[in-house]
């Protein structure tokens, strides 16, 4: 491949204050996310809401997709009332995002869910969330000082894919209140907490599309992103050898 790959990574739809004066609505994404992508080699270009009938024209032009952190998914996308301590939905990007990744899951496109990304992920698939963790589990070491992330460690599955990209290391950053209740179709849980939460999950039928729970933007967590990268730019040669034979 004679190009770097280009990653799309989805965005924040908020208010935000910058300057001295300006305070408007933003479209916003922590500089870890680009910087991650950009440090396995690969161009970064965010991706805000936009309408979901473009979805499959913006996939088209990426090689991978990054379904970035956020806000709490709407509750009503998996049949429930929101839970109290569930935070106010953001339909735009719920909307966008789900379309994105059906895009991406229709043309093969490799995704990488990032902690909502991956409960996005399962929700899409039919699956269900645990609206606040600390009811399920008892305990909030999954994000004990909201704004700050917390390392905890995290056991892969032996044999997926989770665990290959993990290797030797097992504490992760972390910062989550909800989590994986009931796993979508087609999903499969590939790395848990030492309280049974799901930390990672993989799709069976596609070459890649995972999802992990922490945040590994945070560290210096490359395996996930490298392969992610790796498998975008190995399609992005067999789409540009299919063009050719069809001409």
């Amino acid at each position: 491949m004679d190009r770097q790959p280009l990653i799309g990574v989805t965005t924040y739809l908020t208010e935000a204050r910058w300057g001295a004066a300006w305070a408007l609505p933003a479209a916003l994404l922590p500089a870890a996310y680009p910087r991650y992508v950009q440090s396995a080699g690969a161009l970064a270009v965010m991706l805000p809401p936009d309408d979901p009938s473009a979805a499959a024209t913006v996939v088209a032009r990426l090689d991978g997709l990054v379904l970035a952190g956020g806000e709490d998914l709407d509750p009503a996308l998996y049949g429930e009332d929101p839970h109290p301590r569930t935070g106010a939905p953001v339909p735009e990007r719920d909307r966008w995002e789900r379309a994105l990744l059906a895009a991406a899951l229709d043309s093969g496109t490799p995704v990488l869910g990032i902690c909502r990304g991956m409960q996005l992920m399962n929700v899409h698939a039919g699956g269900s969330l645990d609206q606040h963790l600390p009811d399920t589990v008892g305990h909030g070491a999954h994000n004990p000082t909201a704004g700050v992330f917390t390392d905890h460690p995290v056991t892969p599955v032996p044999g997926t894919r989770t665990a290959r990209l993990l290797g030797a290391r097992t504490g992760v950053a972390t910062h989550h209140h909800q989590a994986v209740r009931r796993l979508g179709e087609g999903l499969i849980a590939t790395a848990h907490a030492a309280d049974g939460t799901i930390e990672a999950l993989e799709y069976t039928c596609h070459t890649f599309a995972m999802g992990v729970q922490w945040h590994p933007e945070m560290h210096d967590d490359l395996g996930v992103i490298r392969a992610l990268v790796e498998a975008a730019a190995a399609r992005a040669v067999r789409c540009a050898v299919d063009q050719r034979r069809a001409a």
